[in-house]
């Protein structure tokens, strides 16, 4: 098993590289960069003609590099991440950008683990109901739940709940984790009920549109189990309808959800990040938006590169619990079973 995990990272490393360097073009692909932003700024804030403006846009451009080639301002990033772990100084926040990162990603993934649990637990849970009653009024609930989580945006139903939150309930405060009264507080059970009161809506959306995909699979996996010819010998040696969906029929169709598992879980993430950048809650969504708009290019290149790490994560995750279900996935992998 060990073997084996050692290759599934040895081959994500390659992986990885080559999105970097994706990820890294595109976003210097755009013209500008955060010297335009501080041009812009000295000319509509600080009254500077634009002859002054640009002469101080120029200075800040040479003093921070964003003067040279892209690729030598990759191989700079890149090699300061793998020598000394610096992913760069944000040029925007003034500070290193882990600070930046260390900060808001902690949040985000927090909420998305939340958001995969309940959408694991709710969607397999769904699929269930759904493939033992087949075209069943259930069935046809559910599939119609699963449908529109799949097809509805998770940014209209944020701004649906937005809307609604603003001009029906009153509600001012939806753009951070807490009330202000909270905000400096100690943790406590008044302040946790005040944390769920702001993140709900994200934690709801985010889990409805995982819980549909997890429901269609398990709903798919587990009809096609139940027409498998051991179950059917199952059933033949007077085992109980309930002893052989749970005991023979669901554990065989967990297998392919759990290889899904890898895609889920960024996809989870993605959805938290959409989710808060309508609520403007200090996650990573609004400081790659924010980023991207005032040119802070690094910080925006390593949020990238953090979310594609852990798509390469949640895959190596899934491949580890395939391989613990089915020793022919580490003997296919060449390690020893």
């Amino acid at each position: 098993m060990f073997r084996f995990l050692l290759v599934r990272i040895a081959s994500a490393i390659p992986v990885l590289f080559v999105l970097s360097v994706v990820t890294f073009a595109i976003i210097q692909a755009p013209p500008g960069d955060y010297s335009d932003y501080i041009r812009s700024q000295l000319i509509n804030q600080g009254g500077a003609s634009f002859e002054e403006a640009d002469a101080q846009a120029q200075a800040y451009k040479v003093a921070n590099g964003l003067d040279k080639p892209m690729a030598v301002q990759y191989v700079s990033w890149i090699t300061g991440i793998v020598t000394r772990g610096d992913f760069g100084h944000s040029l925007f926040y003034n500070k290193p950008v882990a600070d930046v990162v260390g900060e808001r990603l902690p949040r985000t993934l927090a909420l998305a683990l939340v958001c995969h649990i309940l959408a694991s637990i709710i969607g397999i849970t769904f699929g269930i109901l759904a493939a033992t009653r087949q075209y069943s009024w259930i069935d046809s609930l559910l599939s119609g739940i699963s449908f529109l989580g799949m097809t509805v945006p998770r940014f209209l139903m944020a701004l649906i709940i937005v809307y609604i939150l603003v001009f029906h309930f009153n509600v001012t405060e939806i753009n951070s984790f807490h009330s202000a009264r909270y905000g400096g507080a100690p943790w406590s059970w008044d302040k946790f009920v005040d944390l769920l009161k702001h993140v709900w809506p994200v934690i709801a959306i985010a889990t409805f549109g995982g819980l549909a995909y997890n429901m269609r699979v398990m709903r798919g996996n587990l009809l096609d189990t139940l027409n498998a010819q051991y179950v059917e010998t199952a059933r033949a040696k007077g085992l109980s309808e309930g002893a052989v969906i749970m005991r023979h029929a669901v554990p065989n169709a967990l297998h392919p959800l759990v290889m899904y598992q890898g895609v889920v879980l960024p996809y989870m993430l993605t959805g938290e990040i959409e989710t808060a950048i309508i609520f403007a809650l200090p996650t990573v969504g609004p400081a790659i938006v924010g980023s991207m708009w005032v040119g802070d290019v690094y910080v925006t290149a390593t949020f990238m590169l953090v979310l594609s790490a852990t798509l390469i994560i949640g895959n190596i995750i899934a491949d580890m619990l395939l391989a613990m279900l089915d020793p022919r996935v580490r003997l296919g992998g060449g390690a020893h079973a």
